[in-house]
């Protein structure tokens, strides 16, 4: 089964692989997509999220497997790989099943070997249906968690993916999903491999990288690691995105 895969971008340019976080969906990289448009953006909906199949498995193996099979579609023997969140989860599992694949990673505040305690919590949050009395009411409840983010984009979120349910609303992805998803960024951390240039941008004001994390991927990659904190909450690149479209455009052009 094919992900379904919102192309932006210039279609010729340098590609480039966007795997979004947990709940999300591959539009929300439209903003890095437009202050970088001579690149081709493929930006899939993950399995279990917006209009990709939501038929299991929802394992990192198999997200892998899903986005490899995007690149082969695509005939595409390599391209950079951006991931957000759970998203980078995903993109380090890939560079290192197969590395030859990941021409640059990029990990903008990846949830990888999270604490099992608070992942239970947050897949118990999870599993009840989250549902609204209209769209106003679904704006309200996410400018709660992204403080920070631009009101257009809160917008945007709205537009793309809040959906009919019923006489009610909700966001398009598969709650089933979502709690393993959780199970599987309190799987142990994996680091991206040696000789992978990586920037990795932790989000300033949350503690989903860990120090001791950020050391062993030192330690693998040694001067292929570039290190940048942005002063945001998780949805940094919402948040910031000159910054980070600043540190995305130097690290492609080194």
């Amino acid at each position: 089964m094919s992900l379904h895969v919102h192309e932006l971008g210039a279609p010729q340019g340098r590609p480039v692989l966007a795997l979004h976080g947990v709940t999300g969906h591959g539009l929300r990289f439209r903003p890095l997509a437009a202050a970088l448009p001579g690149l081709r953006w493929l930006c899939p909906d993950l399995r279990g999220h917006g209009r990709s199949p939501w038929t299991p498995s929802w394992g990192l193996e198999q997200q892998v497997a899903d986005v490899l099979a995007v690149l082969d579609r695509e005939g595409l023997a390599e391209a950079v790989v951006v991931g957000h969140s759970f998203g980078g989860a995903v993109a380090a599992h890939l560079a290192r099943r197969a590395p030859e694949r990941v021409s640059r990673l990029v990990l903008l505040d990846p949830a990888i070997g999270l604490d099992p305690r608070d992942m239970l919590e947050a897949a118990e949050s999870t599993r009840p249906d989250e549902v609204f009395p209209d769209a106003d009411a679904a704006r309200a409840d996410k400018a709660q968690s992204w403080k920070n983010v631009p009101d257009a984009l809160l917008d945007a979120e709205i537009a793309d993916h809040l959906v009919p349910h019923g006489e009610q609303w909700a966001w398009r992805y598969c709650r089933a999903a979502v709690v393993a998803a959780w199970s599987e960024m309190a799987r142990p951390a994996v680091v991206p491999p040696a000789g992978v240039p990586t920037l990795l941008l932790p989000a300033g004001r949350e503690d989903f990288v860990r120090p001791e994390w950020v050391a062993a991927c030192r330690a693998e990659l040694g001067d292929a690691l570039t290190v940048a904190e942005v002063d945001a909450g998780h949805m940094l690149y919402l948040e910031r995105t000159a910054e980070v479209v600043d540190r995305l455009r130097a690290f492609l052009d080194g």
